[in-house]
């Protein structure tokens, strides 16, 4: 198993990179977020790689984050989800916006993906709710760089003393992704406090 490989980025395609170290090109597939990341060619990165292995042949898939590694492994053990579908839902979902779905059983913001449809986004779902269900936002928002405001206030709620489930639904209610994060908070805290 090929756990990462760093190299030179040789070719940048519309969802795969071709990734040169030492003399050899590996073929990777990759989410279109990190293709994007990724752009500069010649640049030496290091991609965490999963290797796929069929009758008829052996592909790399590579992610920048292992946060987005860790999430496409739980969704090729779902039932109906392949390599190609559980790639599609992170090309167009954000590890944080995918877990805040799971968590708030949004079937919708699942099936926005290519290739996902309603029964299999609720298959996802059920399939995946109970490995989220002690995700510690508070850490993972301490260990990593926070970009999405939703997930900060979520972290923010739930050091207010709220649990996961009622904060994620009350952010839910009103973010319409283009709040700050403490207009999330706010608008949350009024929606929780209505109960």
């Amino acid at each position: 198993m090929i756990a990462y490989i760093k190299g030179t980025v040789e070719t940048v395609g519309d969802d795969y990179i071709i990734l040169d170290n030492n003399g050899i090109g590996y073929l990777i597939y990759m989410p279109l977020s990190d293709i994007e990341k990724v752009k500069n060619k010649n640049a030496i990165i290091k991609i965490n790689t999963y290797q796929y292995v069929r009758e008829d042949a052996i592909v790399l898939y590579g992610f920048i984050s292992h946060e987005e590694i860790s999430i496409f492994k739980m969704l090729i053990n779902v039932s109906g989800v392949g390599p190609k579908a559980a790639l599609s839902i992170l090309s167009s979902i954000s590890p944080s916006n995918f877990i805040l779905a799971i968590i708030t059983g949004d079937e919708k913001t699942l099936s926005s993906a290519q290739g996902i449809g309603k029964k299999l986004a609720q298959r996802i779902i059920l399939e995946l709710k109970d490995k989220f269900k002690d995700y510690d936002f508070i850490k993972q928002n301490e260990e990593v760089k926070v970009e999405d405001e939703s997930m900060e206030a979520l972290a923010a709620l739930m050091t207010l003393g709220y649990t996961k489930s009622e904060a994620a639904s009350a952010i839910k209610q009103v973010d319409d992704g283009t709040l700050k994060v403490e207009d999330i908070v706010k608008k949350s805290l009024k929606v929780l406090m209505r109960g």
